[in-house]
């Protein structure tokens, strides 16, 4: 979806002979989506981007999925999983997971190797400290609120730059992420209605230039006949994939900041489609901002209990006073799963706790799944087991 860009050198027409100094042509690379019927970028390299000198399967740390079994509610304390990663790739702990989506935690103190997950998009969401993430298309800065986009395919690292550690959720597709299409015209450009526009996304800044031989680069990818049909490659490149001295198009990693979000709001509650800020293959992600709330005279600003018979909902809670779960043991960090099966709202007391608020100072995403999420053993190493019982036993008693 974003919109057109042009980094670095080009030549004035698209595949015809660009030279470099030395008089030899430049690489041309086409990435593009839908068998060449969607999205796309022409990127151009000092090297060849197929010359690979050797390939081995990799075996990541295993992961298991398991139903959740007996169904309920669910509390997990993403910050108990401090210290069990070192980097943003391979470090990762999914939590969560189905056919379509994956979602993970990561708490990265060193840089990541290079990796391409060639299954479909990321959406990394930053809720502490500072990273950079280095791609082909150059280097785009993240910081706390960030969401960014990193379009299936491309290779990529995650440098974190600050002092304290970075904190990442991570949602991996089994296809693309982008804007809701109801927010978007016939040709791609938002609608005077969309809570955020092409204003407030960044795209990367480049080139970057690498020289250096032997270079790993790690792949997610399809493959038939294991436990979730995905298998790893380390290749070895003979040229370092960041040798794009040029590229222009509507595909690349980009950013945008959760700060950006403009709320939509009434008279009376609105629902969640208002917060929905991308769209998954059978997934959304929605905001929850800092707003204004319900302002017709009688309104209960919280929401309604509400069971949506076709979804799961995943909440993280990131910042502020998530004004509906007060009172279950939700702090900076939570997750919250509410499986369709299950009615979820309010916490006891929160709909009078909310009468005649104007403002709610809260800071959440949301993942909602049109298949049921499925619990990995991170899941199980952070979960609050009182959770499930706190609508019928509220704190204190």
């Amino acid at each position: 979806m974003p919109y057109y860009r042009s980094v670095g050198e080009v030549p004035r027409k698209r595949h015809t002979q660009f030279r470099q100094p030395d008089g030899t042509l430049y690489a041309e690379e086409l990435m593009g989506q839908e068998g060449f019927s969607s999205d796309s970028s022409l990127l151009y390299h000092r090297h060849l981007p197929t010359g690979i000198l050797t390939a081995e399967e990799y075996t990541p740390p295993a992961t298991t999925r398991v139903p959740n079994l007996p169904l309920k509610p669910r509390h997990l304390r993403t910050h108990k999983l401090d210290g069990t990663g070192g980097d943003a790739v391979l470090g990762r702990r999914p939590l969560l997971a189905n056919d379509d989506v994956r979602i993970g935690y990561a708490v990265a103190t060193e840089p990541s190797p290079l990796y391409r997950n060639a299954i479909g998009d990321e959406c990394l969401y930053v809720e502490a400290g500072t990273m950079r993430l280095e791609s082909t298309f150059g280097v785009l800065e993240a910081g706390a609120g960030d969401y960014v986009i990193v379009p299936t395919s491309v290779i990529f690292r995650i440098v974190p730059t600050g002092a304290e550690p970075l904190r990442l959720l991570t949602v991996e597709a089994s296809g693309h992420i982008g804007p809701p299409r109801r927010y978007l015209s016939v040709r791609g450009q938002f609608l005077e209605h969309s809570p955020y526009c092409e204003r407030d996304v960044r795209g990367p800044q480049g080139p970057l230039l690498v020289d250096d031989t032997d270079v790993e680069v790690y792949v997610r990818h399809r493959a038939r006949g294991t436990g979730d049909g995905t298998a790893w490659t380390r290749y070895v490149y003979a040229h370092h994939p960041f040798d794009v001295v040029g590229w222009d198009g509507h595909l690349y990693p980009w950013a945008f900041s959760i700060h950006d979000f403009e709320p939509i709001t009434g008279r009376v509650h609105q629902p969640p489609p208002v917060h929905q800020t991308f769209e998954g293959p059978n997934f959304v992600i929605c905001s929850f901002v800092p707003r204004k709330v319900d302002y017709h005279p009688q309104a209960v600003p919280v929401p309604y209990n509400h069971h949506n018979v076709d979804s799961d909902e995943m909440m993280f809670y990131t910042g502020g006073n998530y004004e509906a779960r007060r009172g279950s043991g939700i702090e900076q960090g939570s997750i919250s799963l509410h499986p369709a099966g299950f009615t979820h709202g309010p916490q006891p007391g929160a709909v009078e706790r909310s009468l005649g608020a104007e403002f709610f100072d809260e800071l959440a995403v949301m993942v909602d799944t049109f298949r049921p999420l499925e619990l990995c053993e991170a899941a199980a190493e952070c979960e609050d087991p009182g959770y499930a019982w706190t609508w019928a036993r509220p704190a204190g008693r």
